[in-house]
């Protein structure tokens, strides 16, 4: 990827509660907001951080299954309610699956450079609970190639996942990988706990390590080779965030120090009718991550944390090893001694990621944007950690479908 022609900023992030099971508030009997009262609270959640509608170019919003989980589409026409003063100006959706909020902060990030944009009201959104959790599955289906639907488990993704952890048992030990994995639901809830919008925030298991240990894969009654606690939740919730260019900064009032600047990206996909090559490994999470890197010109030494994807356990043992940070195999070992806890060399989605804070889908990628924009600008509360001076960078790796649709992104503090 060519360098940036102009600097690109990101600034103003806002999260909506991740609700779902989990949250005390969660009643799955009782009424609960649509689509559209998320959309405003986090528009409106952007727009009271930077002066107001006046100062938005136009907008663009993530979003996977609206159409199915809420019998919703045109999704830009929900923009103006947010405010009346967004109304006439330009508005968008796009969708990649669980991609869909890398996708729209590319949309952003691309409007920037393409100088049709000083500021880009960025949303991600997804409500899922309107369905029963097996009816849910075969929506979420649509990530992948539907031709092969009936081939798949009843539970097609977890089915998906269910695969790529059994190749790594086989491969490299079931005892060794279930630590691994154990520990990632572990530094999940811990993580969660310390973010009030996130949905495992409530979570007051003594021992999570102790209990993810315990519980072991039943085919007979899920999947064959994880648990449910290895599996990110069905999640409602929106993720806003504000990209600029320096006039925009300018514009809305904030200072760079505020801000976190987009340093490189990369987006890629691979074939969706294809089967991974190896399911123990991935294969777009590490071409992406490599590129934009490459692009920013920092090496993953350089970086002090990252938000990926962890829609599975599994998934975040195989984005460990696809960085380079262990060799193939040993990502489980290294997750479990410490590695990327919040105090560890690189502390990995400290708001909890997809298992813990939560995961609806077009929102994820917002809101890995979010979290980072707050870990580098000091922003993050509870869970904020130490970002050393010679390790500056944060990044963002969202994933579409099984290692399908990818966007990683690179940022500095501004």
């Amino acid at each position: 990827m060519k360098k940036l022609r102009r600097k690109v900023y990101m600034t103003a992030g806002y999260n909506t509660v991740s609700m779902g099971t989990g949250r005390r508030e969660f009643h799955p009997k009782k009424p609960r907001p649509g689509i559209e009262h998320y959309i405003k609270e986090a528009g409106k959640g952007v727009l009271d951080q930077i002066g107001g509608p006046d100062k938005v170019d136009e907008s663009v919003l993530g979003n996977f299954m609206a159409a199915r989980f809420n019998k919703q589409a045109n999704l830009p026409g929900f923009i103006p309610m947010i405010d009346e003063k967004l109304q006439w100006k330009p508005a968008t959706s796009v969708e990649g699956a669980c991609g869909s909020g890398g996708l729209a902060l590319m949309y952003g990030v691309r409007s920037v450079l393409a100088e049709t944009a000083d500021v880009v009201l960025t949303m991600g959104v997804e409500v899922q609970n309107t369905v029963k959790a097996i009816y849910g599955a075969d929506i979420l289906a649509g990530a992948g190639w539907y031709q092969k639907r009936k081939q798949g488990h009843a539970y097609f993704f977890p089915g998906q996942f269910s695969d790529r952890a059994g190749a790594y048992y086989e491969k490299y030990g079931y005892d060794k990988a279930r630590k691994g994995m154990a520990r990632w639901f572990a530094n999940a809830m811990e993580n969660a706990r310390l973010d009030e919008t996130a949905q495992e925030h409530h979570n007051t298991l003594p021992d999570p390590y102790a209990l993810a240990l315990k519980m072991k894969p039943n085919g007979a009654a899920f999947v064959d080779h994880l648990t449910v606690l290895d599996c990110s939740k069905v999640s409602d919730g929106a993720s806003g965030i504000a990209i600029c260019s320096e006039e925009g900064l300018a514009k809305i009032g904030v200072d760079k120090k505020d801000a976190v600047e987009v340093m490189g990206w990369a987006q890629v996909i691979r074939d969706i009718t294809n089967d991974p090559k190896d399911p123990a490994e991935l294969e777009a999470i590490p071409r992406a991550a490599k590129q934009a890197m490459e692009s920013a010109g920092v090496t993953i030494d350089q970086i002090g944390t990252i938000e990926t994807h962890d829609c599975f356990s599994i998934a975040g043992i195989l984005a460990v090893e696809g960085l380079g940070l262990a060799k193939k195999g040993e990502g489980a070992d290294w997750v479990d001694a410490g590695n990327t806890a919040r105090d560890g060399y690189m502390p990995m989605n400290t708001t909890g990621g997809l298992i813990g804070w939560g995961h609806p889908t077009g929102a994820t990628g917002v809101h890995q944007a979010v979290t980072i924009w707050q870990q580098l600008t000091g922003k993050a509360g509870k869970a904020q950690i130490n970002i050393s001076d010679d390790r500056p960078y944060g990044m963002t790796i969202n994933m579409g479908g099984d290692d399908v649709t990818v966007v990683a992104i690179v940022y500095k503090r501004g």
